[in-house]
This record gives C-alpha cells, structure tokens and sequence, in this order.
C-alpha cells in the first residue's frame, strides 16, 4: 500500500542529494499520493458517468463548492473540469500551477493551489525550510494572482520531536516572511490542520487551538487556516462550535467521510448539511472542497455530495 509516508521516502531518495529547495519544486503538496493510499473499485470513469448537459446539482449556491483533483486522477482533466462544471461548481481544488490555466479554459478557477509551500512531513515549523517556501511563494503567488487563484497552500509540518512552543515560533516566523507576498497579491496563503491519528502520524498541526494561535499571532488578512473537516473530527470533534467560534481565522474547508474518508453518506459519522449551514451561517465567503475517495462510480458520489452540502 502506498502512502503520502512512502512517496515521500522514495522522492528524497531519487532526487539524492538535491538540495531541499528542488524537492519542495518536484512534490511541494504531495497530496496526490494519497489518491493511492486505498483501493479505489469506483474509480474507474466511463462515458456513462458524466453527467448530461445541463444536469446541475447545485441550487442553492450559499456555500461555494469546489472538489479536489486527486482522488479523481483516472478521470481526464478537461473531462472532470466539463464534468464539474456540468454539476454547478465555480472551482477544483490543489491543482498544480500547470493546470491552472486548464481550469480557466473551462470556465472554472483553481480554489487552492499547490505553490511549492513545503509538504506534510516538512513544513513552516522547521526554520531550515523557510527558505525554500519564501522563495516558491514570492515566484508563485504573483501567477496564482494573475490566473483568480484564491487561495495557496502550506502545511505545519512533523513534529521530528520538536516542541510545540518552538514550533509555533517557527511557524509565525515563517509566516510572517511570506504574509506581505500574499497581501500584495490578493491571494490567501492557507496552512492546513491534519489528524496524527490516522493518515498523518506526528503531524504537528493536528488540533484547532495549535493552528489559531499562530495566525492569531501572524494578524494578517492573508494568512488563515485550512480546515479539514474530516481530519478535526477525528481529532477533535465538536465541528459546529469550532466552526462558530474560529470561523475568522478560517479561509478554506475540505470535506470527507468519517470513518473511511469516503462518501459523504449514512455510512458515517458528520452531519454534513448541519456543519454546512454553521459554516453559511458565520458569514464565509471561500470554498468548501470535497476531498473524499469515491468507492463507487465516482461522479455519482460527487453529486450526491454535492447536492448533500446545498444548504
């Protein structure tokens, strides 16, 4: 079985001694991993599974909704852009800055892209990769600007039994070098919460309190938290008051089933269109991507979910 873990491993392996800068180049969000963390039955894409012109399932339209790229990777890009845009949806999640530009020919922008900001394992709370990050973000986030990117992406990073009073201080420090680049351009640089007790082991960044105080501590505009809604359940639970009461300092929401980081279904435990209409209700304006592994024909689940969120 392949994980974000593995695919880390043999990329500093095959890039040898290049320096930490490059390999933040060549797998700067290593999400795409994890579309091979699992057996995916649903995932093979037929003609059949896309939806006929017309057939939009977005009604409502209070909570913008966008999905991620990497858990439909079978699926060919402008086909799953039609697709999406087929269903209502503005917007694909961490595309790379190369498919930015597919996104636009189809009518629909990057929600969060993926600009060389560190990966998982190796992120803002180690000062030996501020560096790299500032230099990708002060090349990348002006392009992001230019094609209606909203958002960029980051991470904490592993703990490596580093501290959390040191890492915080880290992270702000580093933080606060990239935030002046994402205020000139208009871009928001998102730092994501995981959970370490699943998919990421000694992940730093794994709890609400943790990510809220760093950009609590950073106060700029341009500089928010990415919440998975997923990973805090696991973690912490208690999404709705969370939500209610930290929705300032969140830019961004993904979404997966819990347990299994499947379909948004009965199988599981979230009470989506409930935690939907908190989010609605504290005034957001962002996105709220869809990050689930499709187990069955996998624009169908995108529907379904879809239509589940239209609150």
């Amino acid at each position: 079985m392949t994980t974000r873990r593995a695919f880390m491993t043999s990329a500093i392996a095959a890039v040898g001694c290049r320096s930490a800068e490059a390999l933040a180049l060549r797998v700067p969000g290593v999400r795409p991993a994890e579309a091979h963390a699992r057996p995916e039955p649903g995932l093979r894409a037929t003609a059949s599974a896309f939806p006929a012109p017309g057939d939009r399932i977005v009604k409502n339209g209070r909570l913008k909704q966008s999905v991620s790229r990497w858990p439909y990777q079978k699926i060919p890009l402008p086909e799953f852009c039609h697709a999406v845009a087929d269903m209502g949806l503005t917007a694909i999640d961490l595309l790379e800055e190369a498919d930015w530009g597919v996104a636009r020919e189809h009518g629909l922008i990057c929600s969060m892209g993926y600009a060389g900001g560190g990966s998982i394992r190796d992120g803002l709370n180690v000062a030996a990769n501020h560096d790299a990050i500032v230099r990708n973000f002060e090349k990348t986030i002006p392009r992001a600007a230019a094609l209606r990117v909203p958002n960029v992406i980051t991470f904490f990073g592993n703990r490596r039994g580093l501290g959390d009073e040191e890492a915080t201080a880290n992270c702000i420090t580093g933080l606060n070098r990239v935030k002046r680049i994402a205020e000139d351009a208009g871009v928001t640089i998102c730092v994501e919460l995981l959970n370490s007790k699943v998919n990421h082991p000694d992940y730093q960044g794994d709890r609400t309190a943790f990510g809220v105080a760093i950009v609590k501590a950073v106060n700029s505009p341009r500089v928010k938290l990415l919440y998975d809604i997923y990973h805090m359940q696991i973690m912490e639970g208690d999404l709705i008051k969370t939500i209610r009461d930290q929705h300032e300092h969140i830019g961004h929401y993904h979404t997966g089933g819990v347990p299994g980081r499947h379909e948004l279904d009965g199988t599981q435990e979230v009470n989506w269109p409930a935690v939907c209409r908190a989010i609605v209700d504290t005034g957001f304006h962002g996105y709220l991507a869809h990050e689930f592994v499709p187990t069955r024909d996998p624009l169908t689940s995108l529907r379904e979910a879809v239509a589940l969120c239209d609150v």
